[in-house]
């Protein structure tokens, strides 16, 4: 069976993005990014708003194929991508358990979902509908369809903001449990450092636009040793590398 996260890393090369503005003029939001992810790690995209991280997201999954570049996906394009947004996008007419259902293939439709729900916490709200949940419930189905259908690409726009932080705590840490028991290439776009030095592999910061690769900072810690007193020197010590970052 082939790792979770693929054979091979995701690598990103964009060379040149422009689009039009509302006034018809051309804006070149991307100049030059280029970073890999390698296979079973978490990766994080930080940088400024409006420097092309969603963008690279959407090009990453073929959203947006008018950009100069070059794009490796895990298994070559061949394993599966799951996404999860801002916003959970649930069908309201579905329940709980269909909406996650939804993402499986015929021949897996009825596969045993109760570790995954387990994990999530979901498993006393699979027969409720998206109106009766709180936003971070919703956005727990969220991340219970992205990962029922194991990808070996996840990728990540901004899951968890607009929660309170106590909310955002429990759910990265729920990211984690689920992540953690079958580890497949992920890419998270986020403005929040603290979220980032918690979860990631590596960090890529985007500079304004039109962006290009600020740096690349790449943790070794386990997740597991990553106290505050760490987090805190990290941090610390990133925002000295990269100014305005904090």
């Amino acid at each position: 069976m082939p790792p979770a996260g693929g054979r091979n890393a995701l690598e990103v090369e964009i060379r040149g993005k422009t689009f039009r503005g509302a006034d018809g003029e051309a804006v070149r939001a991307i100049e030059t990014i280029a970073f890999e992810v390698a296979p079973a790690s978490f990766a994080t995209l930080i940088g400024p708003s409006g420097c092309g991280k969603t963008t690279t997201l959407r090009i990453i999954l073929g959203l947006d194929e008018d950009y100069e570049g070059r794009l490796r996906l895990p298994d070559e394009g061949h394993g599966r991508i799951a996404a999860v947004f801002q916003e959970p996008r649930l069908l309201p007419w579905r329940t709980v358990e269909e909406n996650v259902r939804l993402a499986l293939s015929d021949d897996e439709a009825e596969r045993d979902l109760d570790q995954l729900f387990a994990v999530l916490g979901l498993a006393e709200m699979r027969s409720r509908y998206p109106s009766e949940l709180s936003l971070g419930l919703a956005r727990r189905v969220a991340l219970a369809r992205a990962f029922a259908v194991r990808p070996s690409l996840l990728l990540l726009d901004e899951p968890f903001v607009s929660l309170d932080e106590q909310t955002a705590t429990r759910l990265r840490k729920l990211l984690m449990d689920v992540w953690s028991a079958r580890p497949t290439t992920a890419l998270m776009v986020t403005h929040n450092l603290r979220e980032a030095v918690q979860l990631s592999d590596r960090i890529i910061f985007l500079t304004e636009r039109p962006s290009r690769v600020r740096g690349v900072h790449d943790i070794a810690k386990p997740r597991a040793e990553r106290d505050t007193r760490w987090r805190e020197a990290t941090l610390s010590a990133i925002a000295k590398r990269y100014s305005g970052v904090l």
